[in-house]
């Protein structure tokens, strides 16, 4: 018989008490444990929480008198956020709960998201909103592996339209607590991104040579919430080693762009310490949702339309410059050791002369800027070749031998 999987159920429990009682009665129903977290703050619920709101607020730095004294109901809700998203990491890492769900409209979402971040890749978390997938959540709220489902007729009351989205949310968060199998591996990682094979290839040559080296290879599609996962994975100190070769996210997130991993990206691997091989790859370019018109500032631009979800822009060569001096500066900060490659011939596959977006002038900028930027301890190779030649993947495992012969790589998994 498989072992009872406990979760967590997140809600006003003031106002929504039907709503909330009625999910816990479907994990229940279905052979799993509830615990309830109660993070309203003006009425109380019909029974009492496991965890109550005054709990939520005290775990927040502040008190439930606090909250509504302060007559404002965004600064109660991040009180309650705070103290929410503290007690979530608390009782995943004691074993209390093996995820989460919470149901809310704006206000209730906005909590739930911090929750969901508190919470390691790999822990089912659910929230089931009245503005699920819409605009209103930036990419940086998003935890790498939620999940949401529009509460659809949940605005107020119980009824038959918001039950099934209740009842799918129930059955899909227990579901998930009883098959994930959570991401530890029996031999060291190594953390790379990539953008498809059709635009970066290197992975193709890397990896049976990685493997050979005894190391497994997870490779991050690096289009926004993929950056967030390689991050979050790289935070927990997952990886022995990053090779973390595409990084439009970055160029995305400078220009503003909706297809980025948030502020952060490039500095969980350094924060931990972990080696990092870097490259610019696709860091020539600015993607644009494919529903986007592209900006006028960009519309004399390279263009490569990739498909109907997704469609770049070039940067120019002051853009690029401008660029590879905030890559620097987030290297620059690394506790471990850092290598960049900047390949001389292109950065990523319509990057070759002829290629739809070739600009040789902002490519040799890229190049300059790099060789002026970078100064020791970060190391820097200037490669003649493109990032997707043989010679780019061959200097990256030269690299990476030297680090495993001087000892500055430890290959035990999860070291």
């Amino acid at each position: 018989m498989s072992v009872s999987k406990t979760i967590l159920v997140i809600g006003t429990y003031d106002t929504k008490d039907e709503e909330l009682a009625y999910v816990a009665g479907r994990i229940r129903a279905q052979g799993g444990d509830v615990l309830s977290m109660d993070v309203s703050v003006l009425g109380d619920p019909s029974a009492p929480c496991d965890i109550s709101k005054h709990d939520v607020a005290e775990a927040g730095g502040s008190s439930i008198e606090a909250a509504i004294a302060s007559e404002d109901e965004n600064t109660a809700m991040q009180i309650m956020a705070r103290g929410a998203a503290l007690l979530c990491s608390q009782l995943h890492s004691t074993g209390r709960i093996d995820g989460m769900i919470a149901l809310g409209g704006t206000m209730g979402t906005d909590l739930a998201l911090d929750c969901a971040q508190a919470l390691p890749l790999g822990v089912p978390k659910y929230i089931v909103s009245t503005v699920s997938f819409s605009p209103l959540i930036p990419p940086d709220r998003l935890s790498p592996d939620i999940q949401m489902i529009l509460w659809a007729g949940g605005l107020y009351g119980l009824n038959a339209v918001c039950k099934s989205s209740l009842s799918q949310a129930a059955g899909a968060v227990l579901g998930a607590a009883r098959a994930v199998e959570p991401p530890v591996s029996t031999r060291p990682v190594i953390g790379m991104t990539s953008l498809g094979s059709s635009c970066l290839s290197y992975m193709k040559l890397l990896r049976a040579p990685l493997d050979e080296r005894g190391f497994d290879v997870a490779v991050f599609h690096a289009t926004g919430m993929g950056g967030m996962a390689f991050e979050a994975l790289a935070r927990q100190g997952y990886f022995a080693a990053v090779m973390d070769f595409a990084l439009p996210e970055l160029a995305n997130l400078m220009v503003g762009s909706v297809v980025n991993s948030g502020p952060d990206r490039l500095r969980g691997a350094g924060d931990m310490g972990i080696p990092q091989i870097v490259a610019p790859g696709c860091a020539d370019l600015i993607d644009f949702a494919g529903w986007q018109e592209i900006p006028d500032a960009y519309s004399d631009r390279p263009f490569h339309a990739h498909n109907r979800l997704i469609k770049s822009s070039g940067l120019n060569g002051d853009e690029r410059r401008m660029l590879v001096r905030d890559i620097v500066a987030r290297l620059d900060a690394a506790k471990g050791p850092v290598h960049v490659l900047m390949p001389r011939g292109g950065v990523e596959a319509w990057d070759i002369e002829g290629g739809a977006t070739y600009d040789p002038e902002a490519l040799a900028a890229m190049v300059d800027e790099m060789e002026r930027a970078v100064t020791d301890p970060v190391k820097l190779s200037v490669l003649d070749c493109h990032i997707n030649d043989a010679a780019f993947a061959e200097t990256a495992l030269s690299v990476l031998d030297g680090w495993i012969e001087d000892g500055a790589l430890d290959r035990r998994p999860g070291a």
